[in-house]
């Protein structure tokens, strides 16, 4: 591959990445992201030590150590758009030598885990309950900008929800990617599983009504009906399909939990959801301080 130039590998005059405004040496090969920059703190607070802290727009990032693990956390701010953005700068912090623009020989492999919210399309996923995304189904886009491959088993799952979930003329072409099953393996949670769906908003995307109606009514009705043999869709959000598409990409371990805060079948919303995201970041942080 040919140097890359200024204008696609763009460096800040202390020689950091663009929009992170890290260096590589302040990355960990654990990686653990939130979408809040206020949670980055509600994270590291559990670090023994800190050695970096930066802050760039809706990018905070905070590298330390648990034990003798080290760690970075880092916020992504909301929507695969950001994720476009953090998870190529993150790839070319491990990847890329910045003095020469030159990709590494040795590519190196992040483990990273997205800890969010999220809301059920399941009776039995409730508010404050905890799910582990195998799959990320897409509805923004974002992979389509992208050469990404599909298995047999994608292939057949994502033909099977466009008849079933988008049986009319829709805005989007949707994409699936899969979590690593290595990562779910060593992290060893008994969460609930299931495909979250990635949508390109909150509101019209996820169904809500404000004083705008969303133009496509049953989409959420038809993702709770959708399976697949084990496979049923789960919960929604806003970032899993673009991380498990970018990590698969780049080559990264890629793994999504999330707490339920909406349940959308009982219009309800958790009434401690402080507590509940606290609760999962302590145990998340057990787990990943181990691996």
């Amino acid at each position: 591959m040919n140097r890359i130039p200024e204008s696609e590998l763009i460096l800040n005059a202390d020689g950091s990445i663009y929009h992170l405004n890290i260096r590589p040496e302040m990355l960990a090969d654990t990686i653990i992201t939130v979408g809040d920059p206020e949670r980055v703190a509600e994270v590291s607070k559990y670090f023994d030590t800190i050695e970096h802290i930066v802050a760039k727009r809706e990018f905070v990032t905070h590298t330390g150590y648990i034990n003798n693990k080290r760690l970075t956390v880092i916020s992504t701010g909301i929507g695969t758009d950001n994720i476009d953005i953090v998870f190529n700068e993150l790839d070319a912090c491990a990847n890329i030598d910045f003095d020469t623009r030159m990709p590494r020989t040795n590519k190196k492999s992040l483990d990273i885990i997205r800890i969010g919210t999220s809301g059920s399309l399941q009776e039995d996923l409730g508010l404050d309950e905890i799910v582990c995304s195998t799959h990320g189904i897409g509805l923004d886009n974002l992979a389509n900008y992208y050469f990404l491959e599909n298995d047999v088993e994608e292939t057949y799952i994502i033909e099977k929800f466009k008849k079933e979930v988008l049986n009319s003329p829709f805005t989007s072409s949707p994409y699936i990617s899969k979590g690593s099953d290595k990562l779910m393996q060593k992290i060893n949670t008994s969460y609930k599983k299931g495909i979250t769906l990635t949508c390109p908003g909150f509101y019209g995307p996820q169904g809500r009504q404000l004083r705008l109606a969303p133009r496509f009514k049953n989409l959420n009705s038809n993702a709770t009906k959708f399976s697949f043999e084990q496979h049923r869709v789960t919960n929604f959000e806003m970032e899993t399909a673009g991380i498990y598409a970018m990590g698969e990409l780049l080559g990264h371990r890629c793994l999504s939990i999330s707490v339920i805060m909406a349940h959308r079948i009982f219009n309800t919303f958790s009434k401690t959801p402080a507590q509940s995201i606290q609760k999962m970041i302590e145990e998340i942080l057990e787990k990943v301080s181990h691996l």
